[in-house]
């Protein structure tokens, strides 16, 4: 695992431009604190640091290929390389490393850029072609690594971290007053959009040529959707066949690695699953297994990692969070997430993360994306009731299907049918909406942009996130059912832009650990996208091919444990005596009022609210979160409250190659 920057067209002198690259490099040596190189040209720079995964000794970046005519650096991991290099082999190319860094170039130079369709893995990858004088970038299908790039002057900038941005000469960031909107309703923001004026990423699945005339995105892999009368896998017996299958070779190569693998285990069916799979294909191994837990009980898990880590007979290791962790850690999260948050989670898994990095564990394996792709979240189910619900509005018994869901949010689990109908009722007939799922939800923390300034909601006055998105998907949905269109927006929005990277691929790279996840294995995500939605979620039994296919695998107290949501506190994180000077600081008039994003008065009705604890809200603690973190954000990037890099700390480059 790795991070990676450069530039193209950056007129400047070659000290200058080696001397841009180290300290580029030295923003993100937390992503690869073993090693360090760079490549530079008239033309391009290209730059790496490296956490050795595989092949430790002669893996080293940049590498090239044998004519020296394409050069590489690469963030992450390609799972099948093995037998990519093969059948590379078979077809005479000449290696020196065994690294996948050096299948890669390979790749390219046989197949061009059809060769990402053969990759297994998660990567953001950056070749210079010397013959075509052509940069490409690409970045793997689900968005696993991030991968970012912007435009200073005439010179084009991309690197695996937008704070790598600020060692640029004349990048000024500047916060996006129309991302803001996106990601007070979303959590994140839409298509390419970063919080940053002129920052964007490349989106997952897509590839960048950039040359001295042009500059090109396509994409080579989307989430495949199937309409109703296409599902493949109607039977529970041949899905789990299948499902067993794929999903054991996913697991096995994730386990390839010149290091231990260690997997986090939070007591969950998701993490339960993939240790239960690494048992199996490696039975007898010392397996290290790591979870967090909570001082606060209404957040807590442990007695279920308990019963899991006692049943695989793992080498577990537990940190507890409590909430004065959370407000000491955070404002390095937001430094690393390098985004507005809403939800205090990210916080733990940096400590989860830390922990783990602790005990010399360089790579983990995790659970994600098995509730996007098998229907385990709760706004599956809210949809499948809602649209139970819409066929007789006047009900007053099928609103009370709803208070099964969210027995930790006390205004629901105390609500009578009236006070449900008005919560949840919002737009209930449109059932054809392709964002019908998401509406509800999206509305109503959309009212967080009732926190701006005047400045910047005159902005965005004539900019409505919600029916943007709307209009993006709305050919796209056309004929399929209510789960997979949910599931769509879930996969394609909130797991990359929000989940791997705020609380997956940025938390673990902080802490130099690499994250793999065997349920975003490519092949993983295309069959589950070809089942039957009753094989996802059974009436309301969620994840329910999974949960056949573990019986008598798992304890029955996590097999059929009731969906906890992940959640993290956020009240008693920030208003307590013990909060940090510098978030009170965040929070006053006059950073308030100087950063110049948010109403003053507002932000103080919803203070004294917060310290009052009276009828707290989930949007209020959703913004409450929102405001602190952007306060944050603007602070370090905007503000640039961050220390300038010292000389001794900047990197000492163990390869460079100057043409």
């Amino acid at each position: 695992m790795c991070g990676i920057t450069g530039f193209f067209q950056f007129n400047s002198s070659t000290d200058n431009k080696v001397n841009t690259l180290r300290h580029m490099l030295t923003r993100i040596k937390h992503r690869g604190p073993d090693e360090s190189g760079i490549y530079l040209s008239d033309t391009v720079g290209l730059g790496s640091v490296r956490l050795s995964i595989i092949d430790l000794s002669t893996g080293t970046m940049p590498l090239s290929n044998k004519d020296e005519s394409l050069w590489i650096v690469f963030n992450g991991e390609i799972f099948n390389y093995i037998e990519l290099r093969e059948e590379l082999l078979s077809k005479n190319h000449k290696f020196k490393t065994h690294s996948d860094t050096e299948v890669i170039i390979h790749l390219y130079e046989e197949y061009g850029p059809k060769f990402l369709n053969k990759l297994n893995g998660q990567f953001a990858i950056a070749i210079w072609d010397k013959n075509k004088q052509e940069l490409f970038l690409a970045r793997d299908r689900v968005g696993i690594r991030p991968l970012f790039y912007t435009t200073v002057g005439d010179s084009f900038v991309f690197a695996s971290e937008i704070k790598s941005f600020l060692e640029f000469p004349d990048f000024n960031p500047k916060i996006s007053a129309k991302a803001l909107s996106e990601y007070f309703t979303f959590w994140t923001s839409l298509s390419s959009n970063t919080a940053f004026e002129g920052v964007f990423e490349l989106p997952p699945g897509n590839y960048m040529t950039i040359n001295a005339h042009s500059k090109t995105i396509k994409s080579y892999w989307q989430l495949p959707i199937t309409k109703p009368n296409e599902y493949e896998f109607n039977n529970l017996k041949e899905a789990a066949i299948e499902f067993e299958t794929i999903f054991t070779d996913a697991v096995k190569l994730r386990l390839r690695s010149d290091v231990p693998v260690a997997a986090y285990l939070s007591g969950g069916l998701d993490s339960s699953i993939t240790t239960s799979f690494i048992k199996k294909i490696t039975p007898g191994s010392s397996l290290r297994t790591f979870s967090i837990g909570f001082t606060e009980k209404d957040f807590d898990e442990s007695s279920y990692q308990n019963i899991a880590k006692d049943y695989f007979k793992t080498q577990h290791a537990n940190v507890n969070c409590s909430p004065k962790d959370i407000a000491e850690n955070f404002k390095n999260v937001i430094w690393h997430s390098e985004a507005p948050l809403l939800r205090t989670a990210p916080t733990p898994m940096s400590i989860l993360a830390k922990n783990v990095r602790d005990h010399n564990i360089k790579a983990v394996i995790t659970g994600e994306g098995a509730d996007e792709l098998f229907g385990g979240y709760n706004i599956f189910k809210e949809t499948k009731i809602k649209h139970f619900w819409a066929k007789d509005p006047e009900s007053k018994y099928r609103p009370l299907l709803l208070k099964k869901l969210y027995p930790y949010i006390p205004q629901i689990k105390t609500a009578n049918s009236n006070v449900l109908k008005m919560f949840f009722g919002y737009k209930l007939n449109e059932t054809e909406s392709p964002i019908y799922s998401h509406v509800l939800r999206w509305n109503n923390t959309s009212r967080i942009n009732n926190y701006l300034s005047k400045d910047y909601k005159e902005i965005i006055k004539n900019y409505n996130p919600i029916s943007e998105i709307k209009k993006q998907l709305h050919d796209r949905f056309k004929g399929h059912d209510y789960l997979t269109k949910a599931q769509c927006i879930e996969f394609e929005l909130f797991l990359p832009k929000y989940l791997l990277s705020s609380q997956g691929d940025r938390m673990a790279m902080a802490n130099s650990i690499e994250a793999r996840y065997p349920f975003l294995d490519h092949r993983v995500i295309e069959f589950s996208m070809k089942l039957n939605p009753d094989l996802k979620l059974h009436g309301l039994n969620e994840k329910y091919l999974l949960k056949k296919i573990m019986k008598g695998k798992l304890p029955g107290s996590i097999l059929n444990r009731p969906k906890q949501a992940y959640r993290a506190p956020i009240q008693s994180a920030f208003f307590s005596e013990e909060m940090p000077i510098y978030l009170k600081d965040m929070l006053s008039d006059k950073k308030i009022i100087r950063f110049g994003i948010f109403n003053p008065k507002f932000v103080n009705r919803l203070i004294r609210k917060m310290k009052l604890n009276k009828q707290v809200s989930e949007i209020d603690n959703m913004a409450i979160t929102a405001i602190l973190s952007t306060q944050v954000l603007y602070d370090l990037f905007i503000n640039h409250s961050i220390p300038k890099i010292q000389e001794r700390e900047l990197l000492v480059f163990n390869k460079t190659v100057l043409e």
